[in-house]
C-alpha cells in the first residue's frame, strides 16, 4: 500500500470515528462509556496521518533540492505503476466508512430478537435484585422486568402496574415487546422480549411503544425459554430513544 493511500484511509477512517461520535450515531454501535476512546482513537488517526503527510512534503522538497543530474526515473515509474496496481484492492476498505457517512446503518432491531437464542434472556445473577420503587405505576427497564420474572421468586412484580419500553415484533399468532442489551457493542447484543396479552397494540412490526400493564404470575419458565407474560392495559407510540440498547 503506498502511504498517500494509508495517509487517506486513516484520515477518513479517523474522520468516521468522530462523525458517529459527536453526532450520537456511535450509541448504535457501542455503549454511551466509549465514547471517549472512539473520540480519543479518531483524534489520533487523523493526527497520525497529517503527521505523516507534512513529512512526506518535507522528504520531497529536501530530495527537490539536492542534486539528481544522471538519474534515471524508469525505475521509479515502473515501481510507481506497480504499487498503482497493488493498492487498488486498499480502497474497498473505504467501503465501511463510506456507509458511515452516506448511509448510516440503523440500530439492531427484531431479527435479531427472532434469530437469536432465547436462553440468552436472563442471563444476570441474582445479587442484582433489589427494591421496587414506590409508585402506582413502575418504570422497568426491560432487563430488569426479565429478570426478575426470573429469579424472583417472591412475587414481588405479582399486580403491580409496571410500565415497558421496547419495539413489537410477532412470532406465529404472538406479538411481544422487544429489547436489544448489550455488554459492549452490537456485536454481543442479546434480545429481551416479553409476550404480551390483554389489549395489544395493533401496530407495525418495530414500532416503538411504551406499555403499561401487569404481568402474568409465573409466567415465566424453563419451558417457554423464561419469557414472561404481560397484560397490556395501555399503549403509546414513540420514537425511538436515542440509547436504543440497554445495558
Amino acid at each position: 500500500m503506498r502511504r498517500e493511500t494509508q495517509n487517506i484511509l486513516l484520515v477518513l477512517l479517523g474522520g468516521a470515528l468522530l462523525k458517529i461520535s459527536f453526532s450520537g450515531l456511535y450509541l448504535r454501535y457501542v455503549q454511551k462509556g466509549l465514547l471517549p476512546l472512539l473520540i480519543a482513537a479518531g483524534t489520533i488517526m487523523i493526527g497520525l496521518a497529517v503527521f505523516a503527510i507534512v513529512q512526506d512534503i518535507r522528504r520531497a522538497k529536501a530530495a527537490a533540492e539536492g542534486d539528481h543530474d544522471g538519474h534515471d526515473g524508469h525505475d521509479g515509474d515502473e515501481q510507481q505503476h506497480s504499487h498503482s496496481h497493488s493498492s487498488r484492492s486498499t480502497w474497498l476498505m473505504l467501503l465501511p466508512v463510506m456507509a458511515v457517512f452516506l448511509i448510516s446503518p440503523p440500530a439492531l432491531g427484531g431479527d435479531v430478537v427472532s434469530s437469536a437464542a432465547d436462553t440468552n434472556q436472563t442471563q444476570r445473577s441474582r445479587n442484582l435484585l433489589g427494591e421496587l420503587p414506590s409508585g402506582d405505576v413502575i418504570p422497568l427497564s426491560m432487563t430488569e422486568f426479565v429478570t426478575r420474572t426470573a429469579w424472583d421468586e417472591s412475587g414481588t412484580l405479582d399486580n403491580r402496574r409496571v410500565k415497558l419500553t421496547g419495539f413489537l415484533t410477532r412470532a406465529d399468532s404472538d406479538t411481544f415487546v422487544a429489547r436489544l442489551a448489550i455488554s459492549c457493542c452490537a456485536a454481543d447484543a442479546r434480545p429481551l422480549k416479553v409476550r404480551l396479552t390483554g389489549d395489544v397494540p395493533a401496530l407495525p412490526n418495530e414500532q416503538w411503544v411504551e406499555l403499561t400493564g401487569k404481568v402474568v404470575p409465573k409466567s415465566a419458565s424453563e419451558k417457554n425459554s423464561w419469557v414472561p407474560s404481560f397484560t397490556v392495559e395501555s399503549s403509546t407510540s414513540v420514537a425511538e430513544p436515542v440509547e436504543p440498547y440497554e445495558s
